[in-house]
């Protein structure tokens, strides 16, 4: 073929792709500019109901959205006591938000929810101001459309009663889930009260006798120590079960015990608590509540003066229980400088890396917790101990298989953990 018929045949080609370009973009465009042309018109497919799992006083609207809608898009939605008015605003809403997929405590998982809009009437500009909604009564609504180019009536009426629910199935989850937990629980107590459960063994707790039998035999004193929470905090709590049961042995063992506390509340409770263990062991006599004292109620004065304790009296063993601050490390470290046999325990997740450094033992978050049950072998609280180590495994499975689910993109058994 000649250079020249190749150029002209090229050109041939060029001028066909052109005008093939150039009609399918005139086709298009008109059909866009049609579109957008098309004004928004109010929806007509509206939903009104009482607004399920609350406690009346709420009516929801739904409606699908509009795919020419955009952000500068309001509805408006209008409400009035009867279906020939008059209407007034109640509510206005961004054709760019309020998604029932926004929603899914009350409307469920599901994609075709981003597709609808909706809206939660309580209250609305009345005669006499605002006035709330009553349930009982039947109100009526219609929306309305607000563009730039001006506001279009909706002509669909819709009408619904608020009314207020006895039970809030949005959270049928969290009740299956204490059943499930009190089950084990009390299941576990029954267990316990036949045959006797086993437990892990928590070193901290196996390692009290060695310590007290140690201050025996060395003729020194053992020297518990509170943390600087007050009586009505947990881990205080857990503290004085634990006292009780170190004051019960230093009375069979006739060793001395010497408690210091940051509170004259936990002074009081403690001095109780060290005089009945002491009467449980049948040496009421050497109970000494001069030996229960407060040294004092400042965080760093406190731990000063225990740390004088440790140094002049060097106890054979200390026994750290509660919830501690900066302190802890000031107290661990100069009670291994005296070379006592230290026993820590606290849930301060901050602390616990100076207890497990400078003490022998420590007892780790729920182990202080867990250790009234350990060492009192009672059936109620060894029941209930299971029974929450039983719930954890299920937790854990639960969480562990959600995980892959989710991962593999089925994440509907995430939705049991939700919380709502």
């Amino acid at each position: 073929m000649l250079p020249s018929k190749r150029k002209k045949k090229r050109k041939e080609m060029v001028i066909s792709i052109a005008l093939t370009l150039f009609v399918f973009t005139t086709v298009y465009a008109q059909g866009g500019l049609q579109a957008m042309m098309e004004p928004v018109v109010p929806p007509v497919a509206v939903e009104a109901f009482d607004t399920p799992d609350d406690d009346g006083g709420s009516i929801t609207l739904i409606w699908p959205k509009d795919a020419r809608a955009n952000e500068n898009t309001t509805y408006l939605i209008t409400i009035a006591e009867s279906g020939s008015g008059p209407f007034r605003v109640a509510a206005e809403v961004s054709a760019a938000g309020n998604f029932m997929a926004e929603q899914p405590g009350l409307f469920g998982h599901g994609d075709e929810l981003k597709d609808f809009h909706y809206a939660h009437i309580e209250e609305f500009a009345g005669v006499k101001g605002k006035q709330p909604i009553e349930d009982g009564n039947t109100y009526s609504f219609h929306i309305d459309v607000r563009t730039a180019g001006g506001t279009i009536r909706g002509k669909t009426i819709v009408e619904a009663q608020a009314a207020g629910n006895l039970f809030n199935m949005a959270k049928v989850n969290n009740l299956v889930l204490c059943l499930v937990f009190s089950g084990l629980i009390l299941g576990y107590i029954v267990i316990a009260r036949t045959r006797t459960l086993k437990i892990r063994r928590i070193a901290g707790l196996e390692a009290l006798d060695e310590a007290l039998g140690r201050a025996t035999e060395m003729g020194k004193p053992v020297l518990f120590i509170h943390g600087l929470r007050d009586m009505s905090q947990i881990p205080t709590i857990a503290a004085v079960n634990i006292l009780g049961r170190v004051a019960k042995r230093t009375a069979e063992y006739d060793t001395a015990l010497r408690v210091v506390a940051p509170d004259p509340v936990v002074m009081s409770v403690s001095q109780e608590t060290v005089k009945a263990s002491y009467i449980e062991a049948g040496r009421p006599d050497a109970f000494n509540a001069d030996h229960i004292f407060v040294p004092s109620t400042e965080q760093f004065s406190y731990a000063a003066a225990v740390e004088g304790i440790m140094v002049r009296d060097k106890p054979a063993a200390h026994i750290m229980m509660g919830y501690f601050y900066a302190e802890s490390l000031l107290l661990a470290e100069t009670g291994s400088s005296t070379g006592a046999i230290q026993i820590a325990g606290t849930d301060a997740f901050t602390q616990l890396p100076f207890f497990v450094t400078t003490c022998d033992y420590t007892l780790l978050g729920e182990e202080l917790y867990a250790a009234s049950a350990y060492l009192s072998g009672e059936p109620r609280m060894l029941g209930s101990l299971k029974g929450q180590d039983g719930g954890k495994a299920i937790l854990l499975a639960v969480l562990v298989a959600g995980t892959l689910l989710a991962t593999l993109g089925i994440p509907q058994l995430t939705y049991v953990f939700t919380p709502y």
